[in-house]
């Protein structure tokens, strides 16, 4: 069917918005004359509103002006007003599903709260989303978005080239000025220093280290990032760490414990930094040692290539989408519990990450900074699928 206009709907998580990005091409790919619109959380809109498969990009503050019943009815009231001609919804929650439903589209298509799929035309379940982590699916959240658009809508074509994140001028100006501003002061700080007078002309390439996640079973121990941090800048690489305002004391706790936390070559962007001015420093690293977050899903649509450790997050369905990337984890029973705080007492207590060695994670951060020769992420070619087009990462169980 010809559709005029499109709205799709994803408002949540930074990593959910953009494992959609290959849906939003795909749909740009089988529609071209179609006016494809975006509805997205007002604080994540900077990570899509550039991206050139979709005509404009709608914002919600669901924190502000359009919390609460009353004001989601009204700013349903206002997408009626838009008369849609297919809806998409992309993320399986109340908001989402009650928008859809009741938006006044000629279609309605996608994931449901229960209850909320009666009013839509073709309703679906997310398999990536079971009802406990033991039961999903094999798929990945990519692949699961593709296959129920290709399902509901009969498409012809699957355009998946991996995550994409257009930086917008203002954020990319923001961030050359930072990154200069950080090299300006480490040539400074090498030159008073008379065992690093060789090295103050040349640039360091710059490991970005985000280590903080929305659960505490998401994170690596940060004594091996601190020995991680330490290690790569005794052998010549800058260290920069990443995060959102609270990573800051998480980022602190692994500051004190480094023995170069001191170093001209160990910088901090914790908490300082917007979403897309973040992307466009990732853009300028050379490998990032990260967490299951929505950095590292950033750091993959900049072509960055990265080394994360899983804990509590189910492998096959939010591993980075980048074939390049490298993923490690522990056998243990209990993965994926997908809780957010570990209830096992002593040695066993965060065993799913103590149990991944700073020795493993170096090894596969040297591997890769060897193959892509620490050049920035902007240089290298986007070749983040493998032969045969996929974009899964490589899994180490260890």
């Amino acid at each position: 069917m010809p559709y005029k206009s499109i709205l799709v709907i994803n408002t949540m998580h930074i990593g959910d918005l953009l494992l959609i990005t290959p849906a939003l091409r795909t749909l740009r790919a089988n529609y071209p004359q179609a006016r494809i619109s975006l509805l997205t959380d007002k604080t994540l809109a900077d990570l899509v509103r550039e991206n050139p498969c979709i005509d404009e990009c709608l914002t919600i503050d669901k924190h502000g002006a359009d919390k609460g019943l009353f004001a989601l009815l009204r700013f349903i009231r206002r997408l009626r007003a838009r008369h849609f001609d297919l809806v998409i919804n992309l993320h399986r929650n109340e908001r989402c599903s009650a928008i859809t439903a009741f938006c006044g589209a000629k279609e309605r298509i996608g994931y449901a709260q229960p209850g909320f799929g009666h009013f839509y035309t073709k309703c679906y379940p997310n398999l990536a989303m079971a009802d406990t982590p033991k039961k999903l699916a094999t798929k990945h959240q990519v692949t699961v978005h593709l296959d129920m658009l290709q399902k509901a809508l009969g498409l012809k074509k699957i355009d998946d080239r991996g995550l994409e994140m257009t930086i917008p001028e203002a954020a990319e100006r923001e961030a050359a000025r930072l990154w200069q501003k950080m090299l300006d002061e480490t040539a400074a700080a090498v030159r008073t220093s008379s065992s690093e007078q060789s090295d103050a002309a040349t640039p360091r390439p710059v490991i970005a280290f985000n280590i903080g996640a929305s659960w505490a079973t998401k994170r690596w121990i940060d004594t091996y990032f601190a020995q991680c941090a330490d290690q790569l800048i005794e052998e010549g690489y800058a260290v920069a760490f990443f995060g959102g305002p609270t990573d800051v004391p998480i980022v602190d706790a692994c500051l004190a414990q480094m023995r170069e936390k001191n170093s001209p070559h160990c910088h901090v962007f914790t908490g300082r930094v917007t979403l897309a001015v973040l992307a466009g420093l990732l853009s300028r690293c050379a490998l990032m040692l990260t967490t299951d977050s929505g950095p590292m899903h950033i750091g993959v649509s900049q072509n960055l290539p990265l080394v994360t450790m899983f804990g509590a997050s189910p492998v096959p369905t939010f591993y980075p989408y980048d074939a390049r990337d490298v993923l490690l984890k522990t056998p243990e029973p209990c993965h994926p519990c997908g809780i957010h705080d570990c209830p096992k007492q002593g040695d066993e207590h965060m065993a799913c990450m103590k149990k991944i060695p700073v020795e493993e994670v170096m090894k596969y951060v040297h591997e890769l900074l060897g193959k892509y020769g620490g050049k920035a992420a902007r240089e290298l070619p986007r070749e983040n699928a493998d032969e045969k087009g996929q974009h899964a990462c490589r899994i180490v169980e260890l």
